[in-house]
């Protein structure tokens, strides 16, 4: 009502100190409102000032801060489209003891980065380490102006009210864009992280970034970011994007230009707090919770360079490579198949009868002493495969073979009738119409397999259909496990290879980070495709023992005697059995070195496990075709063969119980086996065991001092024991942390013992060893020789950390294109081929040999 009054009659002298009071008033009430908002809460404070500093490069600031006076540092530098330089914020706080951290803040044009002095990082069970002496590099948002002058400003503030002393140093990074394949050394800490700028250049597609230090510690984590603010460069935020890996001396990763769609990329070095992650030691846990630990000096010199990765035509010339080594050897088998059947044609041709020649003179070529059909033993209770269906195997003439030392047979004449009703025709393995009971079958084989020297056609008396459907179980078996197997891995591996593209983290994979070529999705295809040896090579050895077993039941349905009656007998299912294990040894392999890491090892280890399993058995077959262990019995025992594997990658590292549970099996196993194969399996594990080895022990070393009644088997197995019992003593002294490994090798071992004395026993029996398996011998030796060489160069190693593993990496060999590993591959693959046609082949001499000239053993 005053104002509208004074309003009213403005013109009245009385109105005037009315309004001058109500202004005093107002102004009263504006700045009682203003010093309540800067005590803040009703609170009376102090007022802060701000100082503005238009700063310069390469000047050193020895500035102070309080809570009350804060600083701004404006810089201002040009920057174009086609130059990129580095600015660098450097910062030192002098005071031992703070109050409360300096906050640095640096604002530019596209972002933001703060940080505090001093600089807590947070290591395992989050222990804190103080650092004083902070270096950041300012990310650099690109620019399409040709050149532009752009500002920024450094903010100096904190909350303590003591008097702080600190220097700021900003300069520019000179090196900061890398050079293709020139080296730049730079220092960096925890504190002082160090990033640079590659573009890629014109042409070039892939480069491998490769970080080198002459120092293992500290630890530190290289990574590759794309061209974006903020850069993350501090131990705790490095993982957030691009693709890193820990390092200590050696660090690359291959950067493809299709993952950065700018052309260009940061390569980060972070210096890590701690070296737990590099196989380093741990520091001691604090006494209390929230106290500060010294880190000490952890600066690290690096070198860093960036050079042009393989171009696709390295590419082709690998795989047209790989193709042509395993493709000429289906040339080799094609040509030596060719030459083979010309021999055989010019042979047939040779010994074909004239046609002049008469009846007698046919009669007469047949009973030469030079030939061998048309001749029967002389009694059908011999042990020759000549007994007619309706013969029968009495005791005493079993016990008269037995005791007698002439080996010479007698033989008489019989016709082709009789060779035409011969063993095949029965489905049974013995004639059960010879026997009353089951018990007298039984005692018979008791006779027969206990007789001091055995021949094959001792133990090729079951019938060979029977047999053949028995052992063609382990190709259907082992061709169902590979399905059943093979999937979930493929899934497995392809789901690995996913998780570290997406996420960025090299050290999910052991590769040899020097010499993998990334391919699709694939980080390093050159070590899968130096497996296809395993898949080609096997392929073609089912095809040669195709080929054989088609000659081989040609022969059978002509009733020819020499596949009838002569030579080892003839079962192709193990070998059936070995190439597919062959070949599911080179997909499982290639699926292991898609992320090969600790987890998966066993997808590389389980295939060789069953074929050296698979090889043993085929070596035994061949001598003992009767009593070889069926497909369940094998791959059942092969099954806790992969299953103590598993339990000895998981619990064995230095754990003590299970080396002594599975070296007692272990030998238990050995001393199991060496039983069953003495005696031929005519034993049994009963109650009265125990009864049964104090009496032998008793009659044959007590009561009176009688040798072993086999001493060739006795001398095999007391080498096997020795053997397994010494590296059962190794495995338990030592506790290698590659039980997988450890547990091939003992399986390797075994098979080479078991090969060498079937030579050595094949050799002292007077037989040879024919022009094709001797050049196999020879040349596999060789190979396996050079392939060990490189396997044993060890370019990645999973039993250390991915950094440590990282040391071992080198560069390709080949063609710049495969390194050691997968030489290893290569040399490997024909290596085994080559065994296996060994064992296809080292009996050839005997196919026209009587089997009851062939000795067992």
């Amino acid at each position: 009502m005053v104002l509208r009054t004074c309003w009213k009659s403005r013109h009245k002298s009385s109105c005037e100190p009315a309004a001058r009071w109500i202004r005093l008033a107002l102004a009263a009430l504006f700045w009682l409102c203003a010093t309540q908002l800067a005590s803040g809460n009703g609170m009376v404070g102090e007022t802060k000032f701000v100082v503005h500093k238009d700063a310069e490069f390469d000047v050193t600031y020895n500035d102070t801060v309080t809570s009350v006076n804060q600083t701004v540092y404006a810089f201002n530098h040009t920057i174009s489209w086609n130059k990129t330089e580095g600015v660098r914020v450097t910062v030192d706080v002098m005071q031992q003891h703070l109050e409360s951290p300096i906050l640095f803040v640096v604002r530019q044009k596209q972002a933001v980065m703060s940080f505090q002095v001093p600089l807590i990082l947070r290591g395992l069970y989050q222990r804190k380490y103080p650092y004083k002496h902070v270096g950041r590099t300012l990310c650099q948002p690109p620019t399409r102006a040709a050149s532009e002058t752009q500002y920024f400003y450094v903010d100096v503030s904190t909350l303590s009210s003591q008097v702080t002393n600190y220097q700021l140093r900003v300069s520019r990074v000179e090196s900061f864009t890398l050079q293709t394949n020139k080296i730049f050394s730079f220092t960096a800490s925890p504190s002082q992280p160090q990033y640079f700028k590659y573009v890629f250049p014109d042409g070039v597609d892939t480069v491998i970034v490769k970080v080198n230090s002459d120092m293992n510690f500290p630890c530190s984590v290289m990574s590759v970011q794309d061209i974006q603010c903020p850069v993350y460069d501090l131990d705790n935020n490095v993982a957030f994007i691009g693709m890193y890996q820990t390092m200590t001396k050696k660090g690359a990763i291959t950067v493809q230009r299709k993952d950065f769609p700018s052309n260009s990329f940061y390569v980060v070095v972070v210096v890590k707090t701690e070296d737990e992650a590099c196989g380093g030691p741990l520091r001691f846990y604090p006494l209390r919770p929230d106290e500060l630990i010294d880190a000490g000096n952890r600066t690290k010199v690096l070198d860093v360079m960036v050079s042009p990765a393989i171009n696709s035509e390295k590419y082709v010339m690998g795989m047209l490579f790989c193709l042509g080594i395993f493709l000429s050897f289906y040339l080799l088998t094609l040509l030596v198949a060719c030459l083979d059947n010309r021999r055989m044609k010019k042979r047939r041709e040779l010994f074909q009868v004239p046609a002049d020649t008469s009846p007698a003179e046919t009669d007469k070529d047949a009973n030469s002493p030079g030939c061998f059909l048309g001749k029967t033993p002389t009694s059908p209770y011999e042990y020759g495969s000549f007994a007619d269906n309706g013969s029968t195997l009495s005791s005493e003439a079993v016990t008269d073979s037995a005791t007698s030392t002439d080996n010479n047979y007698g033989y008489m004449e019989r016709s082709l009738d009789s060779v035409g009703r011969s063993r095949q025709e029965s489905l049974s393995s013995v004639e059960e119409d010879d026997y009353d009971i089951l018990d007298d079958i039984n005692s018979d084989k008791n006779i027969v397999r206990t007789k001091k020297y055995l021949c094959v056609s001792d133990l090729a008396r079951k019938d060979k259909r029977v047999l053949s459907k028995k052992y063609q179980i382990y190709f259907w078996n082992i061709a169902t496990i590979a399905v059943f197997y093979a999937l979930p891995v493929i899934q497995l591996v392809i789901t690995y290879q996913t998780v570290v593209n997406v996420t960025g983290n090299q050290d999910i994979c052991y590769y040899n980070f020097l010499c993998a070529h990334p391919l699709g999705a694939l980080s390093a295809f050159n070590n899968i495709l130096s497996n296809l040896g395993y898949v080609m090579l096997g392929l073609l050895f089912l095809l040669i023992v195709l080929q054989r077993d088609i000659v081989h039941n040609r022969a059978l349905v002509r009733n020819d005697l020499s596949a009838l009656e002569c030579g080892i007998p003839k079962h192709f299912g193990l070998f059936y059995a070995m190439g597919t294990a062959l070949m599911m040894e080179g997909l499982l392999s290639a699926c292991y070195h898609v992320c090969p890491n600790y987890t998966n090892f066993q997808f590389d280890t389980s295939f060789m496990y069953m074929i050296a399993g698979l090889c043993m058995l085929k070596l035994y077959q061949k001598r003992h075709p009767d009593i070889n262990a069926s497909a369940y019995t094998a791959y059942a025992c092969l099954a806790a063969v992969i299953f103590f594997s598993v339990l000895g990658v998981v619990f064995g590292r230095g754990n003590m119980v299970f080396w002594i549970v599975f070296s007692v099996i272990h030998i238990l196993a050995t001393l199991l086996l060496s039983t069953q194969l003495y005696y031929m399996g005519r034993w049994r594990l009963n109650a009265g065991i125990l009864r049964r080895i104090v009496y032998v022990i008793y009659t044959d070393c007590i009561r009176q001092c009688s040798g072993p009644m086999y001493i060739d088997r006795m001398v095999l197995l007391v080498m096997g024991n020795i053997v397994n019992w010494s590296l059962a003593a190794y495995g338990l002294i030592e506790r290698p942390n590659d039980f997988a490994s450890y547990l091939l090798a003992i399986a390797i071992c075994n098979l080479l013992l078991y090969f060498a004395f079937y030579i050595i026993m094949k050799l002292r029996s007077g037989e040879r060893i024919k022009c094709l398996p001797l050049v196999c011998i020879l040349f596999t030796a060789v190979v396996w020789g050079f392939a060990l060489y490189f396997f044993f160069q060890g370019l990645s190693t999973w039993q250390k950390t991915p950094a440590e593993s990282r040391e071992h990496n080198r560069d390709c060999i080949l063609l710049s294109f495969f390194d050691d590993h997968d030489i290893w591959h290569f040399l490997s693959s024909i290596a085994m081929f080559g065994s296996f046609l060994v064992l296809l082949t080292m009996d050839d001499d005997l196919d026209t040999v009587q089997r009851d000239k062939i000795f067992v053993f």
